[in-house]
């Protein structure tokens, strides 16, 4: 499991809470706590002040209260909360998981189920969104998905095909399928406007 995680294992970046102006981001690595800063001010006495960058163990930030407090003061408890457990040793596996495995246990959710897993966090909303996802669980609903249907959902896309009810698909099929089968005009042959009425 340990392969599953790289490098930096979290990070963020974003502005303070009014009235501060000045702009953060935080990592946290396998071995380091990362606080950088940025001070923005319209003052003059604050123009020139360069960016600051505070690094600690994982062992030194969970002893840090002022630490703790500025990340909790910027990013809110919950993100607070996650990166301590981080540097307890508490990884998330699971979100760091291939996409192919996490789509493979996905399809054995229910839809109410997938629901509350694209909640959880970004990137569980952009599996959950994903063409590859919808894809899968339209293939997996569906007895045979033909060439038609495929081609149809490269315009609407796969979510489109699964929550459109058969005889609306059968329509939008019967007219993808007519506009196909429409003869080009030729080129040479005058359009009916253009002949002149007796």
């Amino acid at each position: 499991m340990a392969s599953l995680l790289g490098e930096t294992l979290f990070e963020i970046s974003g502005q303070g809470p009014a009235p501060i102006k000045d702009y953060f981001h935080f990592a946290i690595t396998k071995s380091q706590v990362i606080w950088s800063w940025w001070k923005i001010s319209l003052r003059s006495d604050c123009r020139n002040t360069p960016p600051g960058q505070l690094t600690e163990s994982h062992e030194d930030f969970l002893e840090d209260n002022r630490l703790q407090n500025q990340v909790g003061m910027v990013f809110g408890p919950h993100i607070l909360q996650y990166t301590q457990n981080l540097c307890q040793g508490h990884y998330d596996y699971i979100v760091r998981l291939p996409n192919a495995l996490l789509f493979n246990i996905m399809a054995h959710l229910d839809l109410e189920d997938i629901s509350v897993v694209s909640r959880t966090c970004r990137r569980f909303k952009e599996l959950c969104n994903s063409e590859e996802f919808w894809e899968q669980t339209v293939r997996k609903h569906c007895d045979t998905v033909t060439p038609t249907v495929e081609a149809l959902a490269e315009e609407v896309g796969w979510r489109t095909i699964f929550f459109t009810n058969k005889l609306q698909l059968q329509m939008q099929i019967s007219r993808r399928k007519q506009k196909e089968n429409q003869p080009c005009e030729d080129k040479n042959e005058p359009s009916p406007s253009s002949v002149p009425l007796e």
